[in-house]
């Protein structure tokens, strides 16, 4: 395992195998089989891609950050874009910068010595409050990254460009355009070879492909992240909601139907539009300002709240599969599994205290019915509170142990996600696994002690 590993988890927190121990300690070697020893690759394969994009197009880098299935930078070249017919040079000269052995370096720099690159000091103001910054010297490049990263560039055997796409960035001044250059890395070229074989069964698993060889929907630049349903898909699609509709019925739900446009006041009252607002689709209607719904949690707590309600009607189990619109970026679209528009089997359960570990208990119990009936496996995850989170640390920290006792009792393997958890509160995320082995973050358990509070729900 040593001479794969590229990053070490010591004491739990994870940290770049150059670094000293500081004394004893619980060690853990990462490889590129560990998803952490992935990230860090990828995020090493990010610092090389920008470091030569730099040099290759007298770029500006803003952002370079791993992804789940690689890694992307985005930089400003002013009017100039990249083709794609440039890739494969871009891409050889990435491998000749990755042979040349250059390590990462961590250094702490203080805004002064970014002053070169306004768009990485626009996010030292934005993201960093101390007075320096931790960034990483790779060559010539100098670049704002958390880490950690692996030891030198030349233990990146394998780096594939994969697309060039527009992005943008918003300044002081201004929007900026971008270009954004998607890429993948590893470690020998078996392991492309095998990236490479996924690949190829993916194209022929594709589910756009399928949709149209088979007429069961299709997606029009004439509303862009929308799906039209063929007869066909739509017949697929009412059989899918027949079933969990008669799920929900078995399990003591209760089927509602709530409006798609809103006043914005409902999101400021719930803490969205601060969170989430870029996301919110919003239109003038005279002098109004409406929003449409991307979420129905809010739209529930009003119908929970409309008339009083007495302790004998908890739980009240409230399900909805009405239309939700996303701001979702044009970039981001993909197929069914990114859109703007959707439908979601989504529900909201209004409970005591006393009634909570139960509840929890028979969601787990309703997903793990439904991923049997539809054959998929699926793994778990706590996500716990983020930065910039709503509420008291103290009602976290209840929440946050409430999921965990439930996933224990649950009897199934499941991994903590730390900050990934909702802005409102902690989350179970739950991960299927598809025909290739590729994981999708799917069903997911929230526990939001902010929306009844923020409302003011009583019974």
């Amino acid at each position: 395992v040593a001479a794969t590993a590229l990053v070490a988890r010591v004491n739990g927190t994870l940290q770049a195998l150059e670094r000293p121990l500081a004394g004893d300690a619980d060690l853990e070697l990462l490889d590129f089989s560990a998803p952490e020893g992935r990230e860090a690759l990828w995020r090493s394969g990010a610092c090389v891609l920008a470091a030569v994009a730099e040099q290759f197009y007298g770029a500006a880098l803003c952002i370079a950050e791993a992804t789940e299935d690689g890694f992307f930078c985005d930089l400003h070249m002013g009017d100039r874009t990249v083709q794609r017919a440039e890739l494969p040079a871009l891409e050889e000269a990435c491998a000749t910068f990755a042979r040349a052995g250059h390590r990462f370096e961590r250094l702490e720099a203080t805004r002064q010595q970014l002053e070169h690159n306004t768009f990485q000091l626009q996010r030292i103001q934005e993201e960093v409050t101390s007075p320096t910054a931790t960034v990483y010297r790779c060559g010539p490049l100098l670049q704002l990254c958390r880490g950690p990263l692996i030891r030198h560039t030349g233990l990146i055997a394998s780096l594939r460009v994969l697309t060039t796409s527009a992005a943008f960035w918003q300044g002081p001044s201004g929007r900026h355009s971008l270009q954004r250059l998607a890429a993948v890395a590893f470690p020998s070229a078996q392991h492309l070879a095998d990236w490479q074989r996924a690949q190829d069964e993916a194209a022929l698993r594709d589910h756009r492909r399928i949709g149209k060889e088979q007429e069961l929907f299709f997606f029009h630049k004439l509303s862009p992240g929308s799906c039209f349903f063929l007869p066909r898909g739509a017949h697929v699609y009412n059989a899918l909601v027949d079933f969990i509709r008669s799920e929900y019925r078995a399990r003591g739900f209760c089927e509602v139907v709530t409006p798609n446009v809103f006043s914005p006041q409902l999101w400021e009252l719930s803490g969205h539009w601060q969170h989430y607002g870029p996301h919110i689709f919003s239109f003038s209607a005279g002098t109004e300002t409406l929003s449409l719904k991307p979420m129905n949690c809010p739209a529930h707590c009003l119908m929970f709240a409309h008339r009083p309600r007495s302790w004998r009607e908890l739980p009240l189990r409230l399900a909805d599969f009405g239309v939700l619109h996303r701001n979702e970026h044009p970039s981001a679209l993909t197929g069914l599994t990114r859109v703007r528009r959707f439908q979601q089997d989504d529900a909201h359960i209004f409970c005591t205290l006393e009634q909570l570990e139960g509840e929890i208990d028979a969601c787990l119990d309703f997903i793990r019915a439904v991923y049997a009936v539809l054959g998929f496996s699926f793994r778990m995850a706590l996500a716990t509170r983020p930065e910039g989170f709503l509420g008291d640390p103290e009602t976290w920290d209840r929440a946050e142990q409430q999921l965990e006792r439930s996933l224990r009792a649950f009897g199934q393997p499941w991994e903590l996600s730390p900050g990934d958890g909702a802005f409102y509160g902690p989350k179970i995320d739950i991960r299927i696994k598809d025909a290739l082995g590729r994981q999708h973050q799917c069903g997911t358990i929230q526990l939001d002690f902010q929306m009844p509070e923020r409302f003011g729900l009583e019974y």
